[in-house]
């Protein structure tokens, strides 16, 4: 099989890790309002190009379930919430499993904060050997300087970053189709804010 620099909708699988109440209002490097409205954006086009899902999050301290941002039930329906207990989703058999079961080789990773949530399983998966692309309009870091730092490694390791707004240009494929017209719809919605 010969590489190609294209993201194909029927290879991926999308994480969305830490997208809780308590942690995704901590962003510094995405404005809330910006980071909610990108993950329903990519949530929208999961559902359009029928892209597999795996949530992951981090329970309370009284063990608590993660209460998850609503815009990804929004966009793709109630997913099931894979509590873990380290910052690497990678690290959890389950959720390992979940992205495992899907059969797709490209992850796209969405979350807060980029400096762990989303750094950590990215290198994880490329170490494995999955094509890793951060949807940086969909993450969250802590502060500029350190978000940076953890794109930088990602990038050392083989991971690059896309938006939400090139993905559903890029898997609109055929314009006159009926799903490519849904993903220009997300992308003028994310073009309008």
């Amino acid at each position: 099989m010969s590489y190609s620099s294209r993201i194909e909708a029927s290879d991926c699988v999308i994480l969305f890790a830490d997208l809780q109440a308590g942690i995704v209002d901590l962003t510094k490097t995405t404005p809330i309002d910006r980071l909610k409205k990108s993950v329903l954006g990519l949530s929208k086009l999961a559902k359009v190009m029928e892209i597999p899902a795996v949530v992951s999050a981090i329970a309370g301290e009284d063990g608590s379930p993660a209460k998850i941002v609503p815009e990804i039930a929004e966009g793709l329906g109630d997913l099931p919430t894979h509590h873990r207990s380290t910052c690497d989703s990678f690290l959890n058999e389950e959720i390992l499993q979940a992205i495992k079961a899907t059969g797709r080789k490209t992850l796209l990773i969405a979350g807060v904060a980029t400096e762990l949530a989303v750094q950590l399983p990215a290198l994880s998966a490329a170490d494995a050997g999955y094509r890793v692309y951060v949807v940086l309009d969909a993450c969250g870091g802590m502060s500029e300087r350190t978000e940076q730092a953890a794109l930088l490694r990602i990038a050392k390791a083989g991971g690059t970053a896309v938006s939400v707004m090139s993905l559903a240009g890029e898997l609109a494929g055929d314009l006159r189709t009926e799903k490519a017209q849904q993903a220009v719809g997300i992308l003028y919605a994310m073009a309008q804010g």
